[in-house]
């Protein structure tokens, strides 16, 4: 696991680096190998922390989205497998913008982030795959004692839209029946 930033590893400036972001490189590793083991991942995973900039070249030059976005994963090649599983990137600032509005620590927001991430490594694809993955990210979740995954916070906003849309559409009737 990388240091947040353009940091030497194993320097005193690596250490307060990451207590200033409130985590812990030992802490964040221990917990990737746990949601990796979980996962039934095997090989070696390279993580990126970085900022909404780094974020958003890479999410441009390897997805064709100008956008930054909160984690990105990049598989390994099959050549490769078993050895090494890929890399994620994460952005500190869209997951402390995140872990806000979620109300919880940064600390834990990273690793949502991080069991996302391996997910896709694995193989998996919420875009695709008519809910498996997000069902196995909610066990996983449960497991490794994380608060509400991203694809359970897609899935409720879209609930909570559809529930709304059907509030106001009931309202609107009412109205109707009454002007009636």
């Amino acid at each position: 696991m990388e240091p947040p930033r353009n940091v030497v590893p194993g320097t005193q400036v690596e250490a307060e680096v990451w207590r200033a972001f409130g985590l812990s490189r030992s802490g964040l590793s221990g917990f990737l190998r746990r949601a990796q083991a979980a996962v039934g991942l095997p090989g070696e995973v390279d993580v990126l922390l970085a900022g909404d900039r780094t974020l958003r070249r890479l999410n441009r030059e390897f997805r064709g989205k100008d956008k930054a976005t909160d984690v990105l994963s990049f598989p390994a090649a099959e050549e490769l497998a078993g050895e090494f599983a890929g890399d994620l990137a994460i952005s500190l600032d869209t997951a402390a913008r995140q872990a806000r509005q979620h109300g919880h620590a940064l600390r834990d927001e990273v690793r949502v982030l991080l069991l996302h991430g391996l997910l896709h490594l694995a193989g998996m694809d919420h875009e695709v795959d008519g809910g498996d993955m997000a069902a196995r990210e909610g066990a996983l979740r449960g497991v490794l004692r994380l608060p509400d995954g991203l694809i359970a916070r897609v899935e409720g906003k879209a609930n909570a839209k559809v529930a709304k849309d059907a509030k106001v559409r009931k309202r609107m009737a009412v109205r109707r029946e009454v002007l009636a």
